[in-house]
């Protein structure tokens, strides 16, 4: 289907790319002027369509050997590393990172395929002799079936193939709905994936609002598992549709990351630490450092560094060279951080520098990193994830103080520390009620070999990424065993 010269892209239904019932445009948060391109949006039937040939083709897929498996997630991996460039300058244009962000975020996603290539081979199960006499027993893990992904618009590539790529490593469909905002990677990820040798229906493409495809996906009785990301509200939205079908449910939601300060801190490091903590990718991160807590005894000369280093970044287009912070992702976006800055006024907070719309030589969605001062941990500046280049600095005294406020959240993804005490740093790590902790490191960046996700509001259901992502995208099968007497 075209409109005028742009052609419009399609959505992979049961193996078939097909125009929807209405489409979308796609703009560059950089340059409004600039048209990514038209995005079809599926249509219910479409939907129903596509979970009933995953079912099929699920049967088979599971069946492949675990090398012809192998050979499809690598082939996937290598594509997109080798195509890093072409893929995240196309990332970085609808989504508003700058570009080497953009070029990482894919390299990375790629190996999370290459990763979970090799893990297709590492299935190994147990075994064990029973209690009674003669029988033996074997527990292996078998794909729990069609998995539907809901993925986010932050990180719209990497996020996906993190789900993706173990979905397909243990054996099961696929039915991706991606985040509206950013189709383009999307459709980017699917054509590479839609190429592999792979059965009819096996991976599917739904691109529509979160309202109608994405409420009709996960109240669907034919999805045996969901793995979502995104914020709290929809999430318990997800958790409560899912449960009437009692379908398996994995979520990555909100966060409210505290970056510690201790008076022994290397300054430089940690002003490096919290400026990219909180502002790398516009500061839309569920790992974003968005809350300083800074020993007084440091305060005042960190803060100092800290405002300076944010007056210094350079915020521009997300394809021109030296740019360090993008624009926003969207106007709502830009909309709601500006409300919190008013806010974080209202509750007494001191906004030290930024916080502002910017005019730029393109019309774009552009703001200046900006930090508050002065603020405690009860403000709602500090409670609520703004999902904006904000930060706070958070003044306390005493180690015991600055852990209690890291703390005092609902939620609970990633806490960092920086000090140059052994003792701290492991009292801090073994403490801080956070899925993850860094020492010395920003609270944003994770490795993909190991398990991420968190507490509280942050997360529900198993972790993903490395091997404990076979807890969701498997089930448990304990076979028991009778040989017989010998002749």
């Amino acid at each position: 289907m075209t409109l005028g010269r742009i052609v419009t892209k399609l959505n992979l239904i049961a193996g078939e790319w097909l125009a929807g019932e209405t489409e979308i445009e796609n703009r560059n948060p950089s340059d409004l002027s600039d048209l990514v391109g038209m995005f079809a949006q599926a249509s219910a039937d479409q939907l129903e369509a596509t979970l009933d040939q995953a079912r099929v083709a699920q049967a088979e897929w599971a069946a492949y050997g675990p090398e012809r498996k192998q050979a499809v997630l690598m082939n996937i991996g290598n594509e997109l590393m080798s195509r890093a460039e072409e893929l995240g300058t196309l990332l970085a244009r609808e989504e508003g990172k700058p570009l080497a962000e953009g070029k990482g975020e894919v390299y990375r996603a790629g190996q999370f395929f290459t990763y979970y290539a090799a893990e297709c081979l590492r299935q190994i199960g147990e075994n064990a002799d029973s209690v009674r006499p003669g029988v033996e027993i074997d527990v292996r893990r078998e794909a729990v079936g069609v998995v539907a992904i809901i993925s986010p618009w932050n990180f719209p590539t990497a996020t996906a193939s993190w789900k993706i790529a173990p979905a397909l490593c243990y054996g099961n469909a696929v039915v991706w709905k991606p985040a509206n905002i950013t189709p383009a990677s999307a459709v980017a990820l699917t054509e590479i994936i839609e190429r592999q040798d792979i059965p009819k229906g096996l991976f599917s493409l739904v691109m529509g609002s979160g309202r109608s495809i994405g409420q009709r996906l996960v109240e669907s009785p034919k999805v045996n598992a969901i793995s979502f990301t995104g914020s709290v509200p929809v999430g318990k939205g997800i958790a409560s549709a899912a449960i009437q079908n009692l379908t398996k449910v994995q979520m990555e939601m909100g966060s409210k990351n505290a970056l510690a300060v201790m008076d022994d801190a290397d300054l430089d490091l940690a002003v490096t630490l919290a400026l990219g903590g909180a502002f790398g990718g516009t500061g839309q991160k569920c790992t974003a450092s968005s809350r300083l807590v800074v020993h007084a005894g440091v305060h005042d000369a960190f803060v100092e560094k800290l405002v300076a280093g944010a007056q210094a970044m350079k915020v521009g287009h997300a394809l021109e060279d030296g740019v360090q912070m993008g624009p926003v992702v969207s106007e709502q976006q830009l909309s709601e951080n500006l409300t919190y800055v008013d806010l974080g006024k209202s509750e007494g907070a001191e906004l030290a520098c930024g916080g502002q719309r910017l005019e730029m030589p393109h019309d774009g969605f552009y703001m200046s990193p900006g930090v508050f001062l002065n603020t405690n941990n009860d403000m709602r500046i500090n409670r609520e994830e703004m999902f904006a280049p904000l930060t706070s600095v958070i003044k306390v005294g005493s180690y015991d103080e600055a852990l209690s406020v890291v703390n005092a959240t609902n939620f609970g993804l990633t806490s960092g520390i920086v000090t140059q005490s052994l003792a701290r740093a492991t009292h801090f790590r073994r403490n801080a009620r956070t899925g993850v902790v860094t020492v010395n490191l920003p609270t944003a960046g994770t490795d993909y070999h190991v398990p991420f996700g968190g507490r509280g509001d942050s997360s529900y259901g198993p972790r993903e990424q490395g091997k404990a992502a076979a807890e969701f995208y498997t089930t448990v099968k304990t076979a028991y065993i009778s040989a017989g007497t010998p002749v």
